[in-house]
């Protein structure tokens, strides 16, 4: 449930397709599911790891003057949350249907377009109880959804003794109360973090026969056009954003290759004036960057809020 709520909405919709014919939303501000979507991501991402860069996953959620980050920006509760109320945020009418708004907002329900008949009947074929005619049926996802549940990690707390060594949850509690207790420490640790990853061995250098360095990068390429014109919708300042400007414009070719190597969307991102990554990386004169950008799909003839294309920045 958290990780389809605090996914994009067509991931979202991937899940809750087979899960459920509805989805309420607590909306209305004060303590309302937007306000706890923080804590769904980090209930997801103790599940599926990786999800976040850290354990308090503290990139999803709202930066300054209240806008939401990129990644809470696009997941579905945001989107049905915020549905005709916040400026672009639409959810989509191919998945989900508002049916119900109460009298002040508080209450939502979206109709699950496209639900999976398969899985429904499935789920009723398949009910498991603790006894014959019992009322406590916990049941069981549906087959289609095992790809989903081969990727998670069920989470081991601490105390529970009967699975013997907790591992990696030991060390993953660990952090996330070290981060969870001093805040402003955990977001300059993720910082240094990111600067101090090695180059991916999806990223290699060579040297050519005439003595030059030559780049060869493994970049996962999103080829959906829709996708890609979603992101490109969106323009906004973001930590995202900044940490991309700062890693290019720093000249820092193995801190952004492992940035779009590992998140293939932060190539598309474009910030507040509309400019993105290809931008910059024709501003400070960076081709390997540019290159890498272009293995993972980036256009240099997108324009900004100026009408500049890339290529026109290249030659200022």
């Amino acid at each position: 449930l958290g990780r389809a709520l605090t996914s994009p909405e067509r991931e979202g919709h991937r899940i809750a397709r087979h899960l459920a014919d509805y989805v309420l939303v607590w909306a209305g501000g004060g303590g309302d599911d937007l306000a706890k979507s923080p804590h769904l991501r980090r209930i997801a991402n103790s599940v599926y790891s990786g999800l976040c860069i850290e354990p308090t996953c503290r990139g999803f959620g709202f930066i300054a003057r209240g806008k939401p980050s990129l990644p809470l920006r696009r997941s579905l509760l945001y989107t049905l949350h915020s549905h005709n109320l916040a400026p672009e945020v639409k959810a989509d009418p191919q998945r989900f249907r508002e049916v119900f708004k109460s009298k002040y907002g508080k209450v939502r329900i979206f109709k699950v377009l496209k639900v999976s008949e398969e899985s429904k009947q499935w789920v009723l074929d398949n009910r498991k109880c603790d006894a014959p005619g019992s009322w406590y049926c916990p049941g069981q996802y549906p087959p289609a959804l095992q790809k989903v549940l081969d990727q998670k990690r069920d989470f081991a707390q601490l105390e529970d003794f009967n699975k013997g060594s907790a591992g990696g949850d030991a060390e993953y509690q660990k952090q996330y109360f070290e981060n969870l207790n001093n805040p402003e420490e955990a977001r300059k640790r993720a910082i240094q973090q990111q600067r101090a990853e090695a180059i991916s061995d999806k990223v290699k250098t060579s040297v050519s026969p005439e003595g030059q360095q030559q780049l060869h990068v493994d970049v996962h390429k999103i080829t959906n056009e829709e996708e890609i014109e979603d992101y490109n919708k969106h323009w906004e300042d973001s930590e995202m954003t900044g940490k991309l400007y700062e890693t290019i414009s720093s000249g820092n070719i193995q801190g952004f290759a492992n940035l779009i190597t590992t998140y293939p969307a932060y190539a598309h991102a474009r910030s507040a004036d509309g400019r993105g990554p290809m931008w910059w990386a024709h501003e400070f004169k960076r081709p390997n960057m540019v290159k890498i950008l272009k293995y993972a799909g980036v256009s240099e003839t997108r324009k900004d809020k100026n009408g500049m294309t890339p290529l026109d920045v290249s030659k200022l």
